[in-house]
């Protein structure tokens, strides 16, 4: 419970005595760059290998001659939008993007530049912190919309060169009743992950305390725990947002 009151006052402190708005806006389009472009080489290389399995795994098990080949498409569909874009991708995401925040702002602890920082009066967690969750806000969500394409896509190919599944059944299956809310419900989620592994990641690299080593163990324990609240909050908010009808 302490460090869960102490991550809460660390968020409290980004909102106080802020920089100007020029200065915010500079920053978060440069962490932009490092936090959502250069992330796009590894969310196209798991999200093309991820729907191609997808596509080979549901028709290996949709054996009956009842059932349809358009399910393969349904089942990547629903599988990609409603899960794994969104949360695997989170997964991966964090395993890069938080231990990279953690150990920048964990180098910058131990090298006392943080501290500089504030002997000058800048409110550090504002000015270092806040930036990098702007942009992962604004860069996390785009990076599932290309995953769930690029997955969506690759299991299509998969489909019709590895399965000999006709690509207008996959294609009729993509469409197969659709729930326009589904992507908004990816949306929500993208978004809630995408402040857990910024802030959680900040956190820990921002209160570390040691040398080099410290900076490899709060890196670790960044994405640990990003992952845990990742997990959590996928199980709440399905919860939440995905509660079915209820039937008199």
């Amino acid at each position: 419970m302490d460090g869960l009151g102490r991550y809460f006052i660390f968020l409290h402190s980004m909102l106080i005595n802020r920089e100007r708005f020029r200065t915010y806006v500079r920053q978060t389009l440069d962490e932009c760059v490092t936090i959502g472009v250069q992330s796009i080489v590894i969310v196209t290389v798991v999200s093309v290998f991820m729907g191609a399995v997808m596509s080979i795994q549901l028709k290996y098990n949709l054996q009956s001659p009842l059932a349809g080949d358009f399910l393969v498409g349904f089942g990547v569909r629903n599988m990609t939008i409603l899960e794994l874009s969104p949360t695997v991708m989170a997964i991966v995401f964090a395993g890069r993007v938080g231990s990279n925040i953690a150990g920048q702002l964990g180098s910058m602890r131990i090298s006392e530049q943080i501290d500089a920082l504030e002997i000058m009066g800048i409110n550090t967690t504002s000015y270092l912190v806040l930036p990098k969750i702007l942009a992962t806000l604004l860069t996390y969500p785009l990076l599932v919309i290309i995953s769930a394409f690029l997955t969506m896509l690759s299991g299509l190919f998969a489909a019709e060169f590895v399965v000999n599944i006709a690509p207008d059944d996959y294609i009729h299956g993509l469409r197969y009743n659709f729930d326009p809310y589904s992507l908004n419900f990816a949306m929500y989620k993208s978004l809630a992950y995408a402040f857990l592994i910024s802030s959680i990641s900040a956190y820990r690299g921002f209160y570390i305390s040691g040398g080099a080593v410290a900076v490899g163990k709060a890196s670790t324990q960044a994405v640990t725990d990003s992952c845990i609240a990742i997990l959590l909050a996928d199980y709440v908010l399905t919860q939440l947002l995905l509660q079915p009808p209820l039937t008199v």
